[in-house]
């Protein structure tokens, strides 16, 4: 038997309750299981963007709400920091309360990995999606 840790977390009602119609659809066997799931996943993601390395080129999704306090000068403030690896921005209202920020970037996977990670931890934003390639001179034909 696997040893669990029990831990408790705090969750906005709708965030939950989409949540839980997940849960069904998928048929998971209770919530642990699908928290445990979605944890696996984040740890996978994150190792995946821990392993880049060398010159990529990419986009940088983020969607936040543009209601919470200074989050769209926090996220161009942390893009102005970052110019020398952004190529261009674009930015799309997506409804009444949030916005995405599309940054194309191009650079050091480092850099890009920095970027992405001060851009998810800014309070607000609500995802950021990371994509990544090789730049065209290396890709196989």
């Amino acid at each position: 038997m696997v040893d669990m840790d029990r831990i408790s977390i705090s969750l906005p009602k709708n965030l939950l309750e989409e949540f839980d119609e997940i849960i069904l659809e998928r048929g998971y066997a209770s919530r642990s299981e699908a928290i445990r799931d979605s944890i696996r996943e984040y740890i996978i993601k994150h190792k995946w963007i821990r392993s880049l390395h060398g010159e990529r080129s990419g986009t940088i999704n983020v969607v936040y709400d543009h209601h919470s306090t200074d989050v769209m000068e926090k996220i161009t403030t942390i893009q102005h920091d970052y110019s020398k690896i952004i190529v261009a921005t674009m930015h799309i209202h997506m409804d009444h309360d949030h916005c995405m920020e599309v940054i194309i970037v191009r650079g050091d996977a480092k850099d890009i990995k920095e970027l992405t990670d001060k851009l998810t931890s800014q309070k607000g934003v609500k995802q950021v999606k990371l994509t990544v390639m090789v730049p065209g001179g290396n890709i196989p034909q």
